[in-house]
């Protein structure tokens, strides 16, 4: 390169450096600006990557063919259900938990609390209990002061704070359903341009690298989600069987803990305490055993297989990312967590194999 070329090939080398702070600053301004949309943006980015391949599948349907913005609206009014529909009854059962609430506490207030019959049942310190019962609850002078005492302005606080990200949570939801109709819209094309982007921005590396997150991505959906229902069908079976009540409701409940690793045995373990309260010691036996298998199956064998198996991650690595993006950005942190573990792992592989 002669001496008349450097001052140019400089120049060149400064406008590429300019360009590249000014992409990034615009980018960064970008998010700025929607960055209340970004979580509805992030949900949308993981549902549409676990949903793939059932989009794809769809797409092969005669009727559907080459109509890639029909198979989207399909897609996302078939998410739509999934999610409404479980959402709708629960608040349903909720608001008629919470109407039979007030009115079992302006009865108490009225009338006292007579102690239950299950009191009588209790292996031991039935009298002590039943006495301190009559005392404090089944008088209604005694009830209506320990209910006096209640903080009712803080549970007024908390129910319009539950109120107000519900709607929040609806809200998010909606623009979630848009991002991916006009995710699954782009189809293939998006797909495309994506990993060619990574390509020529980090090499074949790159592209492979996003591949196995998206692929992690997708076990973890599966894993965690799919799981979580199965488990959530399996223990409503389960409740309606042994005669606990609200199965379907508890149902729902288990299906939402199972979704975190090891939080499923609560439910059931209180629904089985329940049932011995009740006096109906084999049902809760029972109920504790069959809760145990299913856990156990799913949690140790079907979980592991499904997410570490799909993006071949150790399953202690598994379990942090899961429990560590949990407790980093909430319920998105489940999926991201194992994605981010998954570029950890390939940059270890890569460090450990370059001589």
């Amino acid at each position: 390169m002669s001496d008349a070329d450097m001052p140019h090939t400089e120049a060149v080398h400064r406008q590429h450096t300019a360009l590249s702070v000014l992409y990034a600053a615009l980018t960064v301004l970008a998010i700025w600006v929607v960055h209340e949309f970004v979580p509805a943006v992030l949900w949308a980015g993981v549902l549409s990557i676990a949903l793939w391949p059932l989009f794809e599948r769809i797409g092969r349907w005669p009727v559907l063919q080459s109509r890639p913005r029909l198979v989207a609206a399909v897609l996302v009014v078939l998410v739509a259900i999934v999610f409404v529909v479980p959402l709708v009854f629960g608040v349903a059962n909720l608001s008629g938990e919470i109407h039979n609430f007030y009115g079992q506490m302006q009865s108490i207030e009225r009338d006292g609390l007579p102690p239950p019959d299950w009191l009588a049942k209790l292996p031991f310190g039935s009298q002590q209990v039943t006495a301190w019962w009559r005392a404090n609850l089944a008088d209604p002078h005694s009830g209506g002061a320990l209910l006096g005492r209640l903080p009712r302005g803080s549970l007024l606080m908390y129910g319009s704070h539950f109120g107000k990200q519900l709607v929040h949570a609806l809200v998010t939801f909606g623009f979630m359903l848009m991002v991916m109709f006009f995710v699954f819209s782009a189809g293939p094309t998006l797909r495309v341009q994506l990993l060619r982007a990574a390509r020529r921005a980090f090499g074949d590396d790159g592209a492979s690298l996003a591949t196995r997150m998206a692929i992690s991505v997708r076990g973890t959906v599966s894993g965690l989600v799919l799981v979580g229902l199965g488990e959530g069908v399996l223990l409503g079976v389960a409740y309606f069987f042994t005669g606990v009540p609200h199965a379907v409701l508890l149902a729902a409940l288990s299906a939402v803990a199972a979704m975190l690793p090891f939080c499923a045995p609560v439910i059931f373990i209180l629904a089985a305490l329940y049932l011995l309260a009740q006096g109906s010691t084999v049902a809760a036996i029972v109920l504790l055993v069959v809760g145990v298998v299913i856990v156990f199956v799913a949690e140790h064998f079907i979980r592991p297989m499904l997410i570490g198996g799909s993006s071949r991650l150790p399953f202690l690595l598994v379990l942090f990312g899961i429990l560590g993006g949990f407790g980093t950005l909430g319920l998105l942190g489940l999926f991201v967590g194992p994605a981010l573990m998954t570029i950890l792992m390939v940059l270890w592989q890569d460090y450990a194999q370059r001589k």
